[in-house]
């Protein structure tokens, strides 16, 4: 007898976790998250402003990405996008802001049997898209700050930039009559992956070293979302903090080739202390 035809429509399983940390009234921090679509939004103004932005372009974005169903490419998203800059922009006045993050599946199977689904990473400001495979931790996104222009130029080191007064200063944004060109990058995904959306809340208190042993110890996305909150709060919480982790799910679910996050050779114990 044959099994159960492959799954040609690749999908998410996430979990999601957000935390207002233990210096902030308010959390401005929204998350959109569901089988297609992975995304944070760090909005910036204040009481009712910063929220509203980053609720308002969440909501946007989900709305936009319904219209357009599998279709969409980074051309479409990019006009979305800038349809939702003039919205917020109306909204609050130039006065309240995002930024934005996060991923979206292009199935390209849908047209062509043999081809690879991808996703389309997409980025403005300084919240992150990661991407966690075979233990490997790498950051797809760029951000787009002060700092980390100064880091391209070679003005500050990487450690120097953890540390520089100004390292919260961005450079693109939603909503506030700024910059708002979004950075697009696609990846080829076979049901191996792993991927971790954040505001800085999150990057600017734990160290990417750290981010991926947590992503490696828990295989529930949900455990890990909740898990790297407390660390973001265990290192000081400045900031409101937002974490989607997200697995790609793709093939045959009893395919041996699609992996999933292995369990550290250490204590879960031992790794906190």
């Amino acid at each position: 007898m044959n099994g159960p035809a492959p799954s040609f429509t690749p999908t998410f399983s996430y979990g999601q976790a957000t935390d207002r940390g233990l210096r902030r009234a308010l959390n401005e921090d929204s998350l959109l998250a569901t089988d297609r679509v992975i995304a944070i939004a760090d909005g910036m103004g204040g009481h009712e402003a910063g929220e509203v932005a980053s609720a308002l372009c969440l909501k946007l974005l989900d709305d936009g990405l319904g219209d357009v169903h599998a279709q969409i490419d980074p051309e479409q998203l990019e006009a979305l996008l800038e349809r939702t800059d003039q919205k917020i922009i109306a909204v609050g006045a130039g006065r309240a802001g995002t930024t934005l993050s996060g991923a979206v599946f292009v199935d390209e199977a849908s047209h062509a049997a043999m081809a690879q689904p991808q996703l389309l990473v997409f980025n403005i400001g300084d919240s992150r898209t990661y991407l966690w495979s075979h233990d490997e931790l790498q950051q797809v996104s760029i951000d787009h700050s002060e700092v980390q222009e100064m880091v391209d130029s070679g003005q500050l080191s990487p450690d120097e930039a953890a540390s520089y007064p100004r390292r919260h200063v961005i450079t693109r944004a939603l909503g506030i009559n700024a910059d708002s060109q979004p950075d697009f990058w696609l990846l080829p995904v076979s049901g191996a992956e792993r991927i971790l959306v954040c505001s800085d809340g999150l990057s600017s208190e734990v160290s990417d070293e750290k981010i991926r042993e947590i992503l490696a110890y828990f295989p529930d996305p949900q455990q890990a979302a909740e898990e790297l909150v407390q660390a973001a709060l265990a290192a000081g919480g400045r900031d409101n903090i937002s974490v989607i982790v997200a697995d790609v799910q793709y093939g045959h679910p009893d395919d041996v080739e699609v992996t999933v996050p292995r369990l550290s050779t250490t204590s879960h114990t031992e790794e906190k202390s």
